[in-house]
């Protein structure tokens, strides 16, 4: 029988299996990381409700689409070190465990930032800020025993997170206040010291913006001419359906490139919601009142939101494989639509879409196009 034939005696049901693309029945016989194996590697987030209470299709997903795994919260300072001394891994230790078990690139994050760490780092037992001295003793100690604890089964460290603000100064963090630059340095530094294998990377959300790029690309190479270990700059990668403008985005891929690190997007999100703000960050502590317009998608996506999210996560992978040469991994903040931070950030309480699968772990149109680039 021709074929013109068969699909007019075919069902309508039939009729739509033959039709569907080639590349959509490639994408349930292989993973995003297999797709893009000769490009980068793609990796996820583990949230501490994943690592608490694993779940088997979470981790069939993980294992099929991906080859990195980043912490979200299990080794952030005021989870691991709730307590000067006072050391908490059973999540830390199910995270590497996890990695380990399904032969996964191991991101630890994060072993130096402003927040979500505790006061007791910065401040003494009375209140005021600690000496240089005194603050350069606990970072070492806490470096030397997280790292150390898991050494030469981390991958990739993000070493210091969101040290410059956005228009490109560093950012007046207890850390930068008490022990100014040098920061950084010592941080790097001792991270290398405790692991001679793992990448060593700095991570900054808004690294599509002019002044930064300048000023991260300036001290990358400063830092690096003065011996210090920097193999990479992290780029979030926490966008929207029509921000950041990806010229600008583009530019900075190329900017790092050639301060001489190669570029990873560590936290990778689309946020389909409104903007509660003149401009998009990450502050953890920024948080606005709910609002019903701020929350437009209660009920699902519709259509034509679902096909910009589908666009602009074609776009982006496209741009990513357009500067494999410097990208070496793409990771979403996530495997589905209900453990991102999106959610509640800087709205609490908001119904939001950011990534590849949806809340029944299913996969969205925008992961089976992805299988087309």
């Amino acid at each position: 029988m021709h074929r013109r034939q068969l699909i007019k005696t075919t069902s309508m049901a039939a009729l739509a299996l033959i039709a569907q693309p080639a590349k959509f029945a490639a994408a349930s016989e292989m993973g995003l990381k297999d797709h893009f194996k000769d490009d980068f590697i793609v990796g996820t987030m583990l949230s501490n409700g994943i690592l608490a209470e694993p779940d088997a299709k979470h981790e069939a997903i993980v294992t099929k689409d991906f080859n990195a795994i980043t912490a979200e919260n299990c080794m952030k300072w005021e989870g691991i070190q709730p307590a000067r001394g006072d050391f908490t891994w059973e999540l830390a230790d199910a995270f590497v465990e996890y990695g380990i078990k399904n032969k996964l690139n191991i991101v630890g994050h994060v072993l130096v930032w402003h927040s979500q760490t505790p006061d007791y780092v910065f401040k003494n037992w009375w209140g005021k800020p600690r000496s240089a001295k005194s603050l350069s003793g606990i970072m070492q100690k806490h470096i030397h025993t997280l790292a150390g604890r898991y050494a030469g089964n981390i991958w990739a460290w993000d070493v210091v997170n969101e040290a410059v603000t956005d228009d490109g100064k560093w950012r007046e963090s207890p850390w930068f206040n008490i022990l100014g630059e040098d920061f950084i340095r010592l941080a790097f530094n001792t991270a290398r010291e405790v692991d001679n294998k793992a990448l060593l990377v700095y991570n900054d959300y808004n690294m599509h913006l002019p002044k930064k790029r300048d000023f991260i690309s300036a001290f990358v190479r400063y830092f690096k001419a003065a011996g210090m270990p920097i193999d990479a700059i992290g780029m979030q990668g926490h966008i929207g359906l029509d921000f950041p403008d990806f010229n600008e985005l583009e530019k900075s891929i190329i900017a790092y490139g050639k301060a001489g690190v190669k570029v990873h997007f560590t936290e990778v999100d689309v946020d389909v919601l409104p903007a509660a703000w003149d401009y998009i960050g990450a502050e953890i502590s920024t948080n606005f009142e709910y609002s019903d317009k701020l929350n437009p998608y209660v009920d699902g996506l519709p259509k034509d939101i679902e096909q910009k999210l589908t666009d602009r996560y074609r776009e982006f992978f496209a741009l990513c494989l357009k500067h494999r040469d410097i990208i070496e991994r793409v990771s979403m903040w996530g495997v589905h639509d209900g453990e991102n931070w999106k959610n509640g950030f800087p709205v609490k309480g908001r119904t939001n879409y950011p990534l590849l699968f949806d809340r029944k772990l299913e996969p969205k149109p925008a992961y089976y196009e992805l299988f087309k680039l």
